[in-house]
């Protein structure tokens, strides 16, 4: 059970600090006890399996509630705070989740979730009851202190069921069994070891990428610190305040600590991994960090499907030569983990040989169960006998396998093929260019028109003209933006993906309107 990691720091590291935040402070023993009181308290209403729902922003109580639900061998469904309600809605009920975990910020929506979820049976505060005669998490902490849950699952049952992110339209529901996170977590920790006592900083929804590090480095018993905010200034504040070993942050939020005037003077010294993922990164910015941090990057290649470490791009990877033949790789996803199998396959199900491009496709212990009621989804993405990630990627003779693009994401124009990925690296290396995308809009001439759509950093400015003789002079008239628009802001993700769906509806409107 993947509670196994949590336990065995618990069980090295009693006495260390597991969690901070606010005025909570609480060690792995306490954490442990918790988490056992919590499961106490579940299954007295819960069979193994049954779906309970945690919703919150981060906070310190939501790990020993994560942990109790996984205790009690149900099924936990992280809910993302930063949905918009009516999402967070459809996505609890398609779920069928039983009992729900709240914090009280969404006592307002409290009687329309009752109303709208048709399973749900319980609701229970996270800090505080929400209700009348209602439960709370802390007062399970006191009347449930000292019990034990020993409920034992199997390792393909399901662990959890998490969102796609629903960029595409309605987000597909994911399971994910204990295997395959157990084999994420081993593979992680082979890739993070800390040379001393880590901290990891909690910028990320813990219902996401830092709930899984958190687990992960529970194992190194990791004191783990939840940052006020996403401010940039303020993370950087906290790495230096609290001597931050390891921080997950997609490539957005890197960008802007990069950008923001305190870096230069806050010392970051401490840290030993700046983990990435979720989206590409700019292997300018890239070297901005390494110059900056120094060699403490490392890249997971990834999705909910397959957890996380599909490929690796180690700290070691990250080494700068200075030599742009040996520093390509930097704009790789790394090498197969070992976590998994990997290949790139065509259209019609054949492997692919090195240096040609096709889809990648994984099987093994990695790869989850498929998609909770939609058999229909679960067959199509395992076609051949493998899971399709639907990224397009290519191997080079190193075993570096670079992303070339999101099969859907694929640009038609004048009738070639066009990857906008390669054409957003060139325009990231602007040094006024905070991020960009690049994606396809209808055009009577064209088919669909290569449109630049660039975020600029604070005080800075850039030309349309700049940016098109930039990728002229890398790629020729082919793969250059016909156009290219600037936005104060691109509309991103719960968790910081660019959403390139909203991007092109809202450059498709505006040509209607024209």
């Amino acid at each position: 059970m993947i509670i196994d990691s949590f336990d065995a720091g618990a069980t090295a590291f009693p006495d260390r600090v597991f969690v901070q935040g606010g005025d909570v402070k609480m060690s792995y023993s306490e954490a442990e006890g918790a988490s056992h009181a919590v499961a106490t308290a579940l299954v007295r209403d819960v069979q193994p399996g049954t779906h309970v729902g945690v919703l919150s922003p981060n906070h310190p109580m939501v790990l020993p509630a994560m942990l109790g639900v996984m205790r009690s061998g149900a099924v936990f469904v992280p809910l993302n705070a930063r949905d918009p309600i009516e999402d967070i809605i459809w996505f609890a009920s398609f779920c069928e989740i039983a009992v729900l975990i709240c914090h009280p910020q969404y006592a307002p929506h409290l009687e329309r979730m009752k109303n709208e979820i048709p399973t749900l049976k319980r609701v229970i505060g996270l800090t505080e009851p929400l209700e009348q005669d209602g439960d709370d998490i802390a007062q399970w902490v006191k009347n449930f202190a000292g019990r034990r849950v020993t409920v034992r699952r199997e390792p393909d049952d399901i662990a959890l069921i998490k969102s796609s992110g629903g960029t595409t339209g309605r987000p597909k529901a994911i399971m994910q069994s204990h295997r395959s996170l157990e084999t994420a977590y081993r593979i992680t920790n082979q890739f993070t070891p800390p040379r001393k006592d880590p901290v990891h900083l909690v910028v990320a929804p813990l219902t996401h990428a830092a709930g899984a590090t958190m687990v992960a480095l529970a194992r190194f018993g990791a004191r783990n610190v939840i940052a006020p905010s996403a401010d940039p200034g303020v993370i950087l504040e906290a790495i230096e305040r609290e001597r931050v070993t390891h921080i997950f942050l997609p490539p957005t939020m890197i960008y802007r600590l990069l950008a923001h005037a305190d870096v230069a003077t806050r010392d970051c010294s401490s840290l030993e991994y700046v983990l990435y993922g979720a989206a590409p990164m700019s292997v300018d910015k890239l070297r901005e960090g390494l110059a900056r941090w120094g060699q403490v990057f490392m890249q997971s290649y990834g999705q909910s499907e397959v957890p996380g470490v599909i490929t690796c791009l180690s700290r070691k990877d990250h080494f700068v030569h200075n030599d742009p033949e040996l520093d390509k790789h930097l704009a790789s996803a790394g090498r197969p983990s070992g976590a998994c199998e990997v290949a790139l396959m065509d259209d019609e199900g054949n492997i692919v040989p090195t240096g040609e491009r096709g889809e990648i496709v994984a099987r093994g212990d990695l790869v989850s169960p498929g998609y909770y009621n939609n058999p229909e989804a679960t067959a199509e993405a395992r076609a051949f006998g493998w899971h399709h990630t639907g990224d397009i990627g290519v191997f080079d003779e190193n075993g570096f396998l670079y992303v070339v693009d999101r099969k859907k994401d694929m640009v038609i124009s004048g009738g070639f093929n066009i990857y906008p990925s390669e054409i957003e690296q060139v325009i990231w290396g602007h040094a006024s260019v905070q991020d960009c995308v690049v994606v396809g809009v209808p055009d009577a001439d064209w088919g669909e028109r290569l449109t630049a759509v660039i975020e600029l950093k604070q005080g800075t400015s850039a030309t349309a003209d700049e940016i098109v003789e930039m990728c002229k002079k890398r790629f020729g008239s082919l793969k250059t933006p016909k156009q290219v628009v600037f936005w104060p802001t691109l509309p991103r993700s719960p968790v910081g993906k660019v959403l390139k769906k909203d991007v092109r509806a809202q450059l498709a409107a505006e040509s209607a309107r024209v």
